[in-house]
């Protein structure tokens, strides 16, 4: 790797530099050594170190909880099939030689067990004896997805990668399992900001481009938070629009569609989308109006009555559409989306009761007696309503549909 200018030193302060620290490798070559910076946080010292693949297995081990006793280790119980996630991530990224990460580990050791040899100003040399192991406090899933590849046949992804460890310098076993604590108080990110910041491909990147081109989701998608501010005129979330895509493309909502090539399918997509928004009484104001033009009670009345202002309507939608798309030409029967903006989406209409749409027998508004069915069944019930009502026969589909 080529290192910008400003990364470069002076080459005679370079060798200086490597006559210097030389020998400490040199003394301590049957140990693990490792360049690493002293910091300070809550009260105790701890250390950086970079640590190469190939030490990575042998220095760092895992103490998860087991049979329901949380002091018999000092990190959580392993989460089933979490490194194998993690592992297929690397992998999948590494084999089309594209970018990945792995967040810093956290490890644990008594200052006791190591030697810290500082120089000056918090740099240092990390020197940590045979059979002296770290302990993790936070990263089992990390540790173990990379141990297995390092075993694997696909090492050579990885063998030439550094994994970064925080090192804490604490020997105390109660402590370690507060430090284990205190780190996962961290919140949940939301299914739309993890959306909006993924990889431009597939669903992700079919997604952001339906969200800037079609024009009842332009400006009234909520790209980061789990749901969409009324306040803010906002309407649909990422997460929403995601799900949406997959069920159009697979009529899997959970499909990551990477086989699907973005420009293509978008263009098809977005044609086919604003076509029907415009077409459909229920939406062809909110669609063909700027979010200036629209008020708060504007956004608010169409997400009450409007089916196709929920989640669970747009997936309805989405697999309506999947029976109308021809992946062979990646293309709409049109005349099918024109059928499908002809229905009524209204909440109170009775093509979608017992449905997506329940009446409620306790209802907060007598005049507005329904509510939502989200589940996957109730969506798949709608679906087979409406081939009914519009006489599509799965033996009416076109071929290549």
């Amino acid at each position: 790797m080529t290192q910008p200018e400003n990364y470069n030193i002076n080459p005679d302060l370079q060798a200086q530099f490597s006559s210097f620290i030389e020998p400490f490798f040199s003394k301590y070559h049957r140990e693990s050594c490792y360049p690493g910076l002293i910091f300070r946080q809550g009260k105790r010292t701890m250390l950086q170190i970079n640590v190469p693949a190939r030490d990575f297995s042998g220095l760092l081990q895992a103490k998860p909880s087991e049979n329901n006793d949380p002091d018999s280790g000092k990190n959580r119980p392993v989460v089933k099939g979490h490194a194998e996630e993690i592992k297929q991530y690397i992998l999948e990224r590494a084999n089309k030689d594209k970018p990945w990460i792995v967040g810093t580990l956290t490890a644990n050791v008594a200052p006791q067990d190591i030697k810290v040899l500082e120089f000056a100003r918090g740099i240092c040399l990390v020197v940590i004896p045979r059979g002296v192991k770290l302990d993790i406090t936070d990263g089992q899933h990390r540790k173990r997805a990379i141990h297995e590849l390092i075993e694997s046949s696909d090492y050579h992804l990885i063998d030439d990668d550094d994994f970064a460890i925080t090192l804490v310098l604490e020997g105390d076993f109660q402590q370690c399992q507060a430090d284990f604590r205190d780190m996962a108080q961290t919140r949940q990110l939301d299914k739309s900001l993890l959306l909006s910041f993924g990889e431009f491909s597939g669903k992700v990147g079919i997604s952001k481009e339906l969200i800037n081109r079609v024009f009842i989701f332009k400006d009234k998608t909520e790209k980061i938070k789990a749901s969409p501010a009324t306040k803010q005129k906002l309407i649909y979330t990422m997460n929403y629009i995601a799900r949406f895509v997959s069920c159009v493309f697979t009529n899997d909502p959970n499909h990551q569609l990477k086989e699907f090539d973005v420009e293509t399918t978008s263009d098809a997509l977005v044609n086919c989308l604003n076509q029907f928004f415009a077409q459909c009484s229920n939406t062809e104001y909110i669609a063909g109006s700027s979010l200036n033009e629209l008020t708060e009670n504007d956004i608010a009345a169409f997400k009450e009555d409007c089916l196709l202002g929920v989640s669970v309507g747009l997936e309805v939608l989405g697999r309506l559409l999947n029976l109308t798309y021809d992946r062979k030409n990646n293309s709409f029967d049109l005349e099918r989306v024109s059928q499908l903006a002809s229905l009524n989406w209204s909440r109170e209409d009775p093509l979608w009761k017992d449905t997506i749409v329940r009446v409620d027998p306790n209802p907060k508004n007598l005049d507005k007696p329904y509510k939502l069915s989200t589940g996957i069944n109730a969506a798949k019930d709608a679906v087979k309503i409406v081939k009914l009502k519009l006489v599509w026969e799965d033996n009416q589909i076109p071929i290549g549909f």
